[in-house]
């Protein structure tokens, strides 16, 4: 509007200005004569300039006056009619582009910019943007399960009455004198939680009222003989259809403990789905799916103070669970006696545990600061056999082989030890065979659940590593090495590849990809499956186990959830 009005403008100028100025001498054959330079005209002298006297320069100056206002007069009338009647005429001998295509009296640079207008507006609606962008504001990220345990109710805080100031109360301000300045040095101690008093605890859950017992059918869901006649492995067709049919859905989504899991594992039983799990303070849960005693099936048990890293089910006694913390304290739960039995306690340190013998009543512990000690439940006391120092740096993952039940796997600082049980001393073990290519720090390493033929590590350095232990050599060959992202920061539990107690040469860990996910490779590097479901899983599930007979998988994430796929 503003850009046709001064052209306008310019077009009214023109003409006062060709009404003022005088018509020149006319040559023949034209409307009037151009005036040249004498310089354009070969050997023709230009009209010489006269002087004027102050008389004629005067009267000029009025009449440039006068054609000022006449000229500002004209610009206002003509500014104010174009601002009330948008289609004026066209205007002779004017620079603006009249078209007949419905935009009125626009430049060509007003006409080519919205030509470009049109043609981006027709190019968004080709590939669908505008839409696309109208789904994500309209879609809403999908809340957490709220199965499991209920949250806490907030409580109502009274509001105090509002401060006012001596003035306003017509106070005298207080006379007040600085504390004297400390002398010595400072020391800041860190409060931890205290540790559970040695001894058997009673097995009472924390969710459920005061003075309530473990239900009868959690005793009878765990005294069920799990035995079953040994099956053929399924080749990796089967394999993988087998995992394809495995899903999730709402009711297979709840919290089972209050903070970030850093262990769980599946009961032997069929019949249904049992699993247990613990957190970072010390908190053990247990989940029937669609079990109907606590809240939609979880029981919460407080047996230890700091995170639980480790926990097994025996496989002799289906009653029986295992469970190691950081606070140096190694409890059984007999579910049968409702009781956490106190199988081994230290000061502070352990870290991981393994069975070392087929009725499970013997153990091998290992502590953070390298030491191994061999714990038999037989004995009275919650001490241990022998103590063993292996790693002076540190000691990550202790795993023993399933057959030949006198080897273990010890994840040092950057090599994997296998040691015989029977050839131990107190200081400077010598290591059956050893498993090198580790460049950082080693976070798991097991046996396969068979035969015990591979070892399988997991390495800060963002590698999987398949080693070949069939012939227990001084140095055990690498098998495969695999990419994978561990490095997830400091508020989840490291990832760790675990075996599929299924099939021997398949194992299944978390990830840190998006959208999230669930893999499972096979020895050789190959991806078999990946879990992935958008509205279900939307976390890294860094802790994840199989089930040992039924097709189920699950996953615990770092505020408690645990995600179950099963066919």
């Amino acid at each position: 509007m503003a850009t046709e009005v001064m052209k306008h403008e310019a077009v009214v100028k023109i003409h006062l200005l060709q009404e003022i100025t005088p018509p020149g001498p006319e040559e023949p054959g034209t409307e009037r004569a151009v005036r040249r330079s004498a310089r354009q005209k070969k050997g023709v002298l230009g009209p010489k300039r006269l002087n004027y006297t102050n008389k004629d320069n005067s009267a000029k100056k009025r009449k440039r006056a006068t054609l000022k206002e006449k000229i500002h007069d004209e610009e206002k009338s003509q500014t104010e009619s174009k601002i009330k009647k948008e289609d004026s005429s066209d205007v002779e001998n004017s620079d603006v582009e009249h078209t007949s295509n419905g935009y009125g009296g626009l430049s060509a640079y007003e006409l080519e910019r919205l030509e470009n207008i049109r043609q981006n507006q027709a190019f968004l609606s080709s590939i669908n943007l505008l839409e696309a962008t109208e789904d994500l504001k309209q879609s809403v990220r999908p809340k957490p399960s709220q199965r499991g345990l209920m949250r806490s109710k907030a409580t109502v805080r009274e509001v105090p009455p509002p401060r006012k100031s001596l003035r306003l109360q017509n106070k005298e301000a207080e006379t007040l004198t600085l504390p004297p300045e400390p002398r010595g040095v400072l020391t800041y101690e860190y409060s931890q939680p205290s540790k559970k008093p040695p001894g058997p605890l009673p097995v009472v859950p924390v969710n459920m009222e005061e003075g309530s017992r473990l239900p009868p059918q959690l005793l009878e869901l765990c005294s069920e003989d799990s035995t079953k006649e040994e099956k053929m492995e399924p080749d990796l067709k089967e394999y993988r259809s087998a995992l394809k049919t495995m899903r999730i859905t709402g009711d297979r989504v709840a919290k089972v403990v209050k903070d970030r899991i850093f262990s769980a594992a599946f009961h032997p039983c069929t019949s249904s789905l049992l699993i247990a799990t613990g957190d970072k303070w010390g908190r053990v849960g247990l989940w029937n799916l669609g079990g109907g005693w606590g809240d939609d099936g979880v029981l919460l048990f407080e047996p230890h103070t700091r995170p639980v890293s480790c926990m097994a089910f025996s496989r002799t006694h289906p009653t029986h669970l295992l469970s190691l913390s950081y606070d140096g304290s190694l409890r059984c739960m007999d579910v049968e006696k409702a009781l956490f039995d106190d199988v081994y306690d230290i000061e502070d340190g352990l870290k991981t545990f393994d069975f070392l013998s087929h009725d499970c009543m013997t153990l091998v512990v290992g502590h953070w600061n390298g030491y191994v000690a061999i714990v038999d439940r037989r004995t009275p006391g919650n001490s241990h056999e022998s103590l063993h120092t292996l790693d002076p740096k540190s000691l990550r993952c202790v795993s023993v082989h399933p057959l030949h039940k006198q080897y273990f796997a010890v994840a040092e600082s950057k090599v994997v030890s296998i040691y015989d049980s029977r050839c131990l001393k107190k200081t400077k073990s010598q290591a059956v065979s050893q498993l090198h290519g580790h460049s950082l720090s080693i976070s798991s390493a097991y046996f396969s659940p068979s035969t015990g033929n591979r070892v399988l590590t997991s390495c800060m350095d963002n590698k999987i590593r398949i080693y070949d232990t069939s012939a227990m050599t001084t140095t055990a060959p690498l098998l495969t090495s695999i990419r994978h992202d561990m490095h997830t920061g400091r508020w989840l539990t490291k990832l760790s590849a675990v075996w599929d107690p299924k099939q021997e040469d398949c194992f299944v860990v978390g990830s840190m990809e998006r959208p999230r996910r669930v893999q499972v490779f096979h020895e050789s590097g190959q991806l078999q499956h990946a879990f992935r479901d958008d509205d279900h899983l939307s976390t890294v599930l860094s802790v994840t186990a199989f089930h040992p007979t039924r097709n189920a998988l699950l996953g615990g994430n770092a505020s408690g959830r645990l995600h179950v796929f099963t066919d």
